[in-house]
Parts: structure tokens; C-alpha cells; sequence
């Protein structure tokens, strides 16, 4: 695949921004078992982040991947050597379920480091999850507990949230128009989008690389099963940096005991802890911009009409002034930048050193290097938009914020 590309893996090292927390991610995964939980919005996240991993000096992390993924043969070649087992995503009894959960959960105890996406499922919407499957999360709570009582050398497990950040997303038109569908709301696995497609994957590729589209990679603070803050030494802190005992949380009557009453609460606030971080550590570029300040015209111009007619239609107008867009521009960056001041987003450079024009010219440029057919298009002094699931798609990242139209 590297042959496709100029410079071959040096470029591929030049476009994936490694960001956040790393050193403690690195440390803590010498003091006790890890398990990294990113966001997920493409296929392409599974090689993404092994890769990610194998530059930061790290073994492969286990990870259940659906059999659909091993159809490509090219991305299959590397989930075979990512640390990736299969899952048939098909298969609904409780059993097999049940199974799975307890496979992680033993290979934690055993100390091996383990990866899943806890939003199930590719973000359909293009959003950032907020609702997190508790199942499989609770497992390292599980093995922690099963750990203490073993009186194991290394009990502890560490929770590391991670956003992975593309300018623009291999199967975004499959996925919003997927999201749209009432049907397509309780469809699990697209086999049929363009992940399946290897020239459409190195279209993409090749696209974000000739712009210097980056990726950006950011480990947030790691967590502790209960979802408190961890520091590079391994400590458990609480709302003030003071240190807490964990052990206490599942210690009743003097011994450590499960109660899947309380273990149940504490996944939930290990939920909200990762959440919270994925708000804070989703990076923004260009084409979620320009992408929200379309969006939000469309919607004001068009108050009384519902989600999915102006998709259809597009509206009273057709188009808006290119200095009303740098307008709404201008005033959306400097939005964005007090937010980036407050820690509550990240911003790519673009957005943090460029002007309006630019950043505009930059997300139109982003959207003509793959998609097929044009987003938004600039005739003259009027922008006109076309594909208005992309437009809703890409500036759905900015749900998490409150933002001005």
C-alpha cells in the first residue's frame, strides 16, 4: 500500500500526529494492564491505531474485530498482526456474548493489554460518542477485582480514552446516509461502503496526503476503573489531586467483594470519566468549520422546514455570499479558539494561526481531493451547496460544544 504514496513510510509517519498523554500511557503500561478505548468513526481506526502503538514502543493490544474486516484482503493482512481475534457481530445469543466478555476479562487478569471501541460500532452520525455499551467495560473492573483476590504482583488496570481525528472519513457518505435511514438506525454491520472498495481507500489516502491532511492521534489522562484520574506514577486522584486508595472502593466487611449493584454504578461513572474526555480531546479542522457554518445557515434560513426535507430540498436559496461565510467564519474560529483556551476542544493548526479565507479555502480543498460529487462548490461571490448529509455529517463533530450560528 506504502508504494502508493511519496516517501513512502516517512510520509505515513509525517501525517499521523501522535498527541496527549503518551508518557504516561507508556509508563503505566509497565505497572499494570491496559485497556485503550478511542472513539470510532472508519474501519481504517483498527490499523490506525496499531500503528500508533507500534511507534510508541508498545506490543499489540487484543482486540475483537467483526469478521467483515478480514474481507479485505489488504486491511485483513493487517488485523491479522494487530493483536485482532474475530467476532461474528451476526450471532445474538447471550452465550456467545457472554464468552467474549469473559475471554477479555481473563486476558486482562493474565495482564494482556486490550483495545475496543466502546460506542459498539462506527459513529453513523459523524458525532462523537456520548452513550458508551457498559458490558464490556465493566470487564476491567471485573479483572481488577479477580486481581486483588488472586493477590496478583501487577492487580491494576488502567483506562486510557483516545480520539482519532480525520479531516475527512473514508465511509462518510455510506454512514449518514446509513444514520438517515430509519432502518439503517438498528443496522449493525455495512458490509457494502466504500472500506470494501481498495481503490476508494487509496484514493482517500492519497488525498489527505497530497493536502498534508494530518491525522491526529491524542491519548487523554489515563483512568482508573472507577473512572478517577490516574497520574504517570499510577496513583488514583481525586477532584483535587489528592490521592485515593482504590482498593477501598471494592472492599466491604474487610474483604474484596463483587456487588453488581455498585460495579454497575461505578461503569457508569467510568463511562461519563471517558465521555467527558472525548469532548475535551476531539481535534477540529477546517471542513468541520466551514462544514457547521453551511449547516447553521441552512437551518436559520429555513426555520419551519424538517431534518430531512431541507436534506432533500436544500432550502428557500440555494447559496449565501462568500462574505457573509467568512463572516459566520470568522466569528465560529474565534469561538472555537476560546473554547480550545478553556481546554474544552482542540483545534488543528489550521484553525489555530490561519484567517477565514483560508481555512475556507483549505476545507473546500480537503472536500474536492475525494468525494465524488462536490459538498459545497464557490462560483463567483456566492457558495453553493450541494450535499447537504455531508455538510450535516462532518459538522456533527461539534455537537459536544455549544457553538454560535
Amino acid at each position: 500500500l506504502l508504494t502508493h504514496f511519496p516517501n513512502g513510510l516517512g510520509k505515513v509517519d509525517d501525517q499521523i500526529l501522535i498527541e496527549g498523554r503518551t508518557e504516561e500511557f507508556q509508563e503505566l503500561a509497565k505497572k499494570g494492564t491496559m485497556i485503550l478505548v478511542p472513539t470510532h468513526c472508519s474501519n481504517l481506526d483498527s490499523p490506525l491505531i496499531g500503528y500508533v502503538l507500534y511507534r510508541l514502543g508498545l506490543p499489540p493490544f487484543l482486540y475483537g474485530a467483526g469478521l467483515n474486516l478480514f474481507h479485505n484482503k489488504l486491511i485483513g493482512f493487517f488485523m491479522d498482526h494487530l493483536g485482532a481475534y474475530k467476532v461474528d457481530r451476526r450471532k445474538k445469543a447471550p452465550l456467545y456474548k457472554d464468552v467474549l466478555k469473559a475471554y477479555a476479562g481473563y486476558s486482562m487478569e493474565l495482564g494482556y493489554h486490550n483495545l475496543f471501541f466502546p460506542g459498539g460500532t462506527r459513529s453513523r452520525s459523524g458525532m462523537v460518542e456520548r452513550r458508551l455499551k457498559l458490558g464490556l467495560l465493566g470487564m476491567g473492573l471485573n479483572a481488577y477485582i479477580h486481581n486483588l483476590r488472586a493477590e496478583r504482583p501487577k492487580p491494576d488496570i488502567f483506562v486510557v480514552p483516545c480520539t482519532l481525528n480525520y479531516q475527512l472519513v473514508l465511509e462518510a457518505e455510506t454512514l449518514i446516509e446509513d444514520f438517515l435511514k430509519e432502518e439503517g438506525k438498528s443496522r449493525y454491520i455495512i458490509e457494502d461502503d466504500e472500506f470494501a472498495q481498495i481503490k476508494r481507500i487509496v484514493e482517500f489516502l492519497q488525498g489527505l496526503f497530497s493536502l498534508e491532511s494530518r491525522i491526529h492521534v491524542v491519548f487523554s489522562q489515563p483512568l482508573d476503573v472507577f473512572g478517577n484520574p490516574v497520574d504517570g506514577e499510577g496513583r488514583s486522584l481525586d477532584h483535587r489531586g489528592r490521592e485515593i486508595d482504590r482498593r477501598k472502593y471494592v472492599v466491604q466487611d474487610g474483604e474484596v467483594r463483587f456487588d453488581p449493584q455498585r460495579d454497575q454504578e461505578y461503569t457508569v461513572e467510568l463511562s461519563k470519566s471517558i465521555v467527558a474526555a472525548y469532548c475535551r480531546d476531539t481535534v477540529v479542522g477546517s471542513v468541520q468549520a466551514v462544514a457547521y457554518v453551511v449547516w447553521r445557515w441552512l437551518r436559520e434560513a429555513n426555520p419551519k422546514m424538517d431534518l430531512y426535507r431541507l436534506l432533500r430540498s436544500g432550502g428557500a436559496q440555494d447559496s449565501l455570499t462568500m462574505p457573509e461565510v467568512h463572516r459566520r467564519l470568522q466569528r465560529t474560529i474565534k469561538a472555537l479558539r476560546d473554547l480550545q483556551k478553556r481546554g474544552a476542544l482542540r483545534l488543528d493548526q489550521e484553525l489555530e494561526t490561519s484567517d477565514p479565507a483560508a481555512v475556507f479555502g483549505k476545507a473546500l480543498a480537503h472536500l474536492k481531493s475525494y468525494h465524488k460529487h462536490p459538498v459545497i462548490e464557490r462560483k463567483g461571490d456566492r457558495l453553493f451547496h450541494y450535499d447537504r448529509q455531508l455538510l450535516l455529517y462532518y459538522q456533527n463533530r461539534l455537537s459536544c460544544v455549544e457553538l454560535p450560528s
